[in-house]
């Protein structure tokens, strides 16, 4: 063993630019998997994290009738007395916070323009719904008794053309079907950075959207944020009534569960490209070191070394440079996914994204699993990569091999 990894060495260092192209070019192959594999999973995770912060939550109680598809209004498809389930949710241990929204279908006019989008009435004072205090960029957060304000987005004020303190007419679908319709008053423009959110959803505190609805005392779900993701089942195993429905956040991101499996299938052959690119590199080198070293490899066989001993120098010498490679790909890959992971990338497309929140940057993030999977694929293929050109050194002819030019 310790003569092949000298001749491999000695071999490889004949052409030494060659070499350090080839282990390069395994190298960023390595460096370009791990890098994408941390951006989908980035990517994914991010939106996953938007939608329980924002939309989801880890938990929601609701009415055993209600269906968010249709956002009834009816007080049969709603949570009666909120206030008291909300206090039982908080004073388990796992609960960071448990508040009460009221869900409804809206329309904003100004002028001649209007955009359908989703009113939601909120606590301003709960824990849950700090996210949209400390994204306030312009104007005041509301309060609780606040009859005449809401909050919109920044994308729905740049689309109106709307400051704080403009007066916009918000219409409403009502608990008895019909349409009720009210001058608002702007009181601030938020942002959390999640463009499909902001763009259209207008905030007002609950007890209003409660008047304004016409569902006094009455909530479309009460939402639940954890101490730790993982307790999301026991609690909800807890909670089980057939009085409410009980949905956990895996419930609620089907759609985004279902995006991520099929875009790491898509991205599966992204990675075979960039791996047949590699492979093409490596077997390119191998095979002119074989042509040149024809006369070498006949002296070699005439001397008496198996097929299988010449074999085995060339698949050493793979071995070597998918070593090298792979080492350098790790740590290129690996330190610029923990860079782009702490300033973030722009993603100005997230903009025309519905129904996955995506926020306005992706944060690379990388598993171990991820990391090693990748880099044994990376290592092996290169090595298989190799097996033409080994297989062509070791059934060369002798007397051919000692004519060659």
């Amino acid at each position: 063993m310790n003569q092949l990894l000298k001749m491999a060495f000695r071999d490889l260092g004949r052409n030494k630019r060659r070499s350090i192209l080839s282990a390069l070019a395994v190298s960023l192959g390595t460096t370009l998997l791990i890098f994408m594999a941390g951006v989908l999973r980035g990517e994914f995770r991010g939106a996953l994290q938007n939608s329980i912060r924002l939309q989801t939550g880890h938990l929601q109680v609701r009415a055993a009738s209600y269906d968010e598809n249709k956002v009834s209004l009816a007080w049969e498809d709603l949570i009666a007395n909120p206030a008291q389930i909300q206090d039982r949710l908080k004073a388990l241990p796992q609960v960071v916070d448990a508040t009460p929204r009221l869900v409804a279908s809206g329309i904003l006019t100004l002028g001649d323009h209007s955009r359908g989008l989703q009113v939601i009435g909120m606590d301003p004072a709960a824990e849950a719904n700090q996210i949209f205090r400390r994204g306030v960029i312009a104007g005041d957060f509301l309060s609780a008794d606040d009859r005449e304000g809401i909050l919109i987005g920044k994308p729905l004020a740049e689309k109106f053309g709307l400051q704080a303190g403009e007066r916009v007419n918000l219409l409403i679908n009502t608990s008895e079907g019909d349409v009720d319709e009210q001058l608002f008053t702007i009181r601030g423009i938020y942002t959390t950075h999640v463009f499909p959110y902001d763009e259209n959803t207008v905030l007002m505190p609950l007890a209003k959207a409660q008047t304004f609805a016409g569902a006094e005392n009455h909530a479309s779900l009460i939402f639940v944020l954890l101490h730790d993701q993982d307790q999301t089942e026991p609690v909800a195993a807890a909670l089980t009534s057939s009085e409410y429905q009980i949905k956990t956040w895996l419930d609620l991101n089907e759609l985004s569960v279902q995006f991520e499996q099929f875009a790491g299938a898509y991205m599966i052959i992204f990675y075979l490209i960039i791996l047949g690119i590699t492979a093409t590199v490596v077997t390119n080198t191998l095979v002119m070191a074989v042509y040149e070293r024809t006369r070498e490899i006949g002296i070699l066989a005439a001397m008496g070394m198996k097929g299988g001993r010449i074999m085995s120098t060339f698949l050493t010498e793979a071995a070597l440079l998918a070593t090298g490679g792979v080492i350098g790909g790790l740590i290129l890959g690996g330190l610029i996914t923990a860079y782009v992971g702490n300033v973030g990338m722009t993603i100005p497309a997230a903009q025309g994204m519905t129904g996955i929140l995506l926020g306005d940057k992706i944060y690379p993030y990388l598993r171990a699993d991820d990391v090693i999977s990748l880099t044994i694929v990376a290592y092996f293929i290169t090595l298989i990569a190799s097996l033409y050109p080994a297989t062509l050194a070791a059934r060369m002819e002798p007397v051919e091999a000692l004519h060659a030019q």
